[in-house]
């Protein structure tokens, strides 16, 4: 099967080391628990000065290859490529993030993994350095084949409603759990719950 993962909130913990940043940046005391939106300037209360002041820190190289990884993440998507499964990395960063979500992959075994940079939420710079991968858009990816998915962002869901041949699985995050956009989506806590889905045989 070929397995779409997102990366940040579904491999690794960001929103964790984002709310410890926007605290320590801007004095804004917002546990990873009540991190009520997807939308940070508006979970943490920032100003657009604010918002982009945190977001450039937040791509910078050390801080991404420093990001913890989820329970479980590594060892599942490992065992998903051992079964034969093909997982790729499906992550709306943008691709300038590149050396540091690369770096991270290969400093967790996950190296091998097929990186693909999707323009999910319209944020990609006009123009990329030649030396950085090319961000996909919406359109391209719509083209691409999947036999599940999986993602935390509702609108990166959103994306993925047309996709009916798809198995679709939410990872539980405190932004996404009032999401009910795709009927036909199943919902999994942790990376184990994943693994025990009568969709994926390891």
């Amino acid at each position: 099967m070929r397995i779409y993962s997102d990366f940040d909130d579904v491999i690794c913990e960001t929103a964790q080391a984002l709310s410890v940043l926007a605290k320590g940046m801007f004095g804004r005391d917002v546990p990873y628990e009540n991190i009520e939106f997807f939308n940070l300037q508006k979970a943490f209360s920032l100003t657009d000065e604010e918002i982009n002041r945190l977001m450039d820190r937040a791509h910078e190289t050390d801080f991404l290859v420093a990001l913890n990884p989820i329970p479980d993440a590594v060892s599942s998507v490992q065992a998903l490529s051992a079964a034969g499964h093909e997982v790729v990395i499906v992550t709306g960063r943008q691709s300038l993030c590149h050396e540091g979500t690369s770096q991270w992959l290969r400093n967790h075994g996950l190296g091998h993994l097929e990186i693909l940079y999707v323009d999910k939420y319209k944020r990609a710079p006009a123009t990329l350095p030649a030396h950085v991968p090319k961000m996909l858009t919406i359109e391209e990816l719509h083209e691409l084949h999947f036999d599940i998915a999986i993602d935390d962002s509702p609108t990166a869901l959103d994306l993925l409603m047309h996709r009916t041949q798809c198995h679709i699985i939410v990872f539980d995050r405190p932004w996404n759990r009032q999401y009910t956009g795709i009927p036909h989506l199943r919902r999994a806590l942790t990376w184990q719950e994943i693994l025990a889905l009568d969709i994926i045989k390891t």
